[in-house]
């Protein structure tokens, strides 16, 4: 049998891979010098409080920013870290560092102190931001690393802090947007140590140029970004992709349901999210008795964790418009597949993969399967990864010599080229479309002195997944829940903290010693 090869189908609306790629710019710094030339005075960036600007305004901020940049030390193949959350702030160093050709790196702010030393520690930015105006977590980090004020161009007063100048090596820059890095995401292994995902300019604006005329945006979108830009869900699909098009993008630091449902009433026509935001709304709207009013609303989709039906189903009743199913990963900036507005039904498919994109279906040799059969799913695009940084052996093991990369996720191809998610073959635990590892989680419990062994499971809940911990504790040892929680509230961002943690005198195990994942998930159930 041999495996099944599958390009995207070409069908109304949607490009061949040729005509997309002489679309695009060829560095992200080309793509806001040409919405600056086709939109100078269309807004291109909102904040909540009312802040905003100008494609053309920002253009010039970026270019003044980028010399600041270059006063500061920052040279080409430097990484430049930038710990934000949603904002024109971080939108602007972003851009900046990349006119310079160094590495931007947007870190989410919420992580903790110990996260954010360690992606630092592996990355050795020549430079640090902080987002201080949006994010009190942000100005935490840079109180502790010693950060000084620094005013961007066309910037509110305060809204930044610097970090002093590091000493660090440069990587090669080669002038190739196929070659060069233009962003660097980390995200969690499988071991718990973070990799940094290696992302070329030809990948970042494959995804932001909307394949498929039925996600392109325009300049009368108003898209509302509460998805994190230091998440490639929220960088390229949803920020990047407004950015493209000249639409105008809200950028929301935190998600709150009262703001979004004022959003959609006030005329948002874009809105992209993962399943716990619109469990959150529908809660919302219900608890306080508020009709959802989106006449505007004209696409809406849902990625970074499986949807149930029932929760889609609701969603585009209370909104009057399909839901849109998106599959993808950092790994491919973002978007592989996504569902078809047209289709009708109860479709839970994440959709046929993207035009230009390659799917196959293999066993566990790499062999191909009969379709409609699971499998371990191989892709290979134009957005794929160049690597994980300094990582070769991470990165020899997803990505083979022909150029297949290797998800580790099980899925299958229907007939129509509908690719369906049916599992994960990684203990991946998906909280509100963030990535929680097992690994990593467990690795922190048993850093406390009463703990022998731990175990980490994803429970489903209506639209996400909850992490739940099961610890064994030392010989003699006694150690509470309430204690464990205050333990590790310091060294791991919110959503990785477990909901539970449930304390046994022996977890259950193999003869080999493996622990027995299987029973600990039921008993999760009936917790």
């Amino acid at each position: 049998m041999t495996a099944i090869d599958v390009a995207a189908p070409i069908g109304p609306g949607l490009q061949t891979l040729p005509e997309i790629l002489a679309e695009l710019p060829p560095r992200l710094i080309d793509l806001a010098h040409r919405a600056a030339a086709r939109w100078p005075d269309h807004v291109a960036m909102v904040e909540p409080g009312g802040a905003t600007i100008t494609y053309g305004a920002f253009d010039e901020a970026v270019a003044a920013t980028a010399r600041q940049l270059a006063g500061l030390g920052v040279r080409p193949g430097d990484r430049v870290m930038i710990v934000n959350e949603n904002c024109i702030a971080a939108a602007q160093l972003f851009f900046a560092a990349s006119a310079l050709d160094a590495w931007p790196m947007l870190v989410n702010a919420r992580l903790s102190a110990r996260e954010i030393d360690t992606i630092a520690g592996h990355a050795e930015p020549r430079r640090l931001f902080y987002t201080l105006s949006v994010s009190p977590e942000a100005r935490v980090h840079a109180a502790r690393a010693g950060a000084t004020p620094f005013e961007l161009p066309g910037g509110e007063t305060g809204a930044v802090a610097v970090g002093s100048l590091r000493e660090t090596n440069a990587e090669p820059v080669f002038g190739d947007p196929v070659r060069d890095v233009a962003a660097l995401i980390y995200t969690s292994g499988t071991t718990g140590m973070p990799k940094g995902v290696m992302l070329s300019h030809r990948a970042c604006l494959y995804v932001a140029s909307t394949p498929g005329a039925q996600r392109r945006m325009a300049p009368d979108d108003l898209v509302y970004c509460a998805l994190p830009i230091a998440h490639i869900f929220g960088l390229t699909s949803t920020w990047l992709r407004g950015f493209y098009g000249g639409a105008r993008v809200m950028l929301v630091p935190r998600f709150a349901p009262e703001h979004l449902a004022d959003a959609l009433e006030a005329g948002v026509t874009v809105f992209q999210g993962v399943p716990q935001m619109y469990a959150k709304l529908l809660e919302y709207a219900r608890t306080n008795g508020r009709k959802l009013k989106a006449s505007k609303l004209r696409f809406m989709t849902v990625g970074g964790a499986p949807i149930e039906p029932e929760l889609k189903d609701a969603a585009e009743q209370a909104l009057g418009l399909r839901l849109v199913n998106g599959w993808g990963m950092t790994e491919f900036a973002s978007t592989v597949s996504r569902s078809l507005p047209q289709h009708l039904g109860r479709d839970i498919s994440a959709g046929p993969v993207l035009p230009g994109i390659e799917v196959r279906i293999v066993d566990d040799r790499g062999r191909g399967v009969p379709q409609g059969q699971p499998g371990e799913i191989w892709l290979r695009g134009p957005n794929c990864m160049l690597g994980y940084y300094k990582n070769p052996e991470a990165t020899r093991a997803v990505l083979n010599a022909e150029g297949w990369y290797l998800t580790g996720d099980l899925g299958s191809l229907a007939t129509d080229g509908a690719l369906y998610i049916v599992d994960r073959l990684r203990d991946l635990i998906i909280v509100s479309g963030f990535n929680v590892y097992p690994a990593e989680v467990e690795a922190e419990l048993v850093a406390h002195p009463a703990i022998t062994l731990a175990a980490v499971i994803g429970r489903r809940r209506q639209g996400n997944e909850d992490v739940i911990a099961f610890v064994q504790p030392a010989p003699g040892a006694r150690v509470t829940e309430a204690e464990l929680m205050a333990f590790l509230a310091p060294r791991l961002a919110p959503y990785k903290r477990p909901a539970r943690i449930v304390v046994l005198d022996q977890l259950p195990a193999a003869p080999t010693g493996k622990i027995l994942k299987a029973q600990l998930r039921a008993m999760a159930e009936a917790l």
